[in-house]
Order: structure tokens, then C-alpha cells, then sequence
């Protein structure tokens, strides 16, 4: 079972750039399918990026596309959400998430919480004017 482990989270103005990571416990690592997704207060928690296993391909909604940009070291075992531009609605907590199921790859499938088995303890993401 894969631990994972969120920093980098903080207080930034908005307009301003944060990158969080993730880093995971299994040395396998490259096997997961790794996503993120943030909650903020009396919201449900959102998807804003997923990235394949070899970080070829990578989804994201309307709300980040162009601002996020998700990566990934495998032989790091860690992955990144860089956020550039940053707006005061994205203000929340940020969790990485992970799977080893096999589905079909489309924004539909790797935004659906439910297909993520190991989750992150999350970082707070304040910004503020």
C-alpha cells in the first residue's frame, strides 16, 4: 500500500505561483496512475489534473487548463501540481491521490474520485489579494 505525502503548500498572493509535491512510499511507484484533486470549505473535492504513468499524458478541467501544469519524477517517486496564476477560488486544501486500476484514460474516467484507492494527508493552498 502506497503512503503519500503532500508539501509545499502556503500563502501567495493571487496572480502568483505555487508548486505542491507529492511523494510516495512505493518503489513502484511508476505503476500509479496519479491525480490531484483540492476541497475547499463546504465544497466537495474537485479533480484538477491526473497524469499517466509515464507522464505522457495529462487531464485537467476548464477551471485550470492553461494555469496547472502536472508532472512527475518516477524515479523520484514524486509528483507536482506547478499553479501559475493563481486566483482567490483556488483556495483550498490540495490532496494527491493514486491507483494501480487499469481504465480507460479520458477526463470522464480520471476525475472520478472513486477510481483513486490511496490518498494524501493534503496542503493548504491559501490565495489571497
Amino acid at each position: 500500500q502506497v503512503q503519500l505525502v503532500e508539501s509545499g503548500g502556503g500563502l501567495v498572493q493571487a496572480g502568483g505561483s505555487l508548486r505542491v509535491s507529492c511523494a510516495a512510499s512505493d518503489a513502484l511507484f511508476s505503476s500509479y496512475r496519479m491525480a490531484w484533486f483540492r476541497q475547499a470549505p463546504g465544497k466537495e473535492r474537485e479533480f484538477v489534473a491526473g497524469i499517466s504513468r509515464s507522464g505522457s499524458i495529462t487531464h485537467y478541467p476548464d477551471s485550470v487548463k492553461g494555469r496547472f501544469t502536472i508532472s512527475r519524477d518516477n524515479a523520484k517517486n514524486t509528483v507536482y501540481l506547478q499553479m501559475n496564476s493563481l486566483k482567490l477560488e483556488d483556495t483550498a486544501v490540495y490532496y494527491c491521490a493514486a491507483t494501480n486500476s487499469l481504465f480507460p484514460a479520458m477526463l470522464s474516467t480520471v476525475s472520478n474520485i472513486r477510481r483513486y484507492e490511496y490518498w494524501g494527508q493534503g496542503t493548504q493552498v491559501t490565495v489571497s489579494l
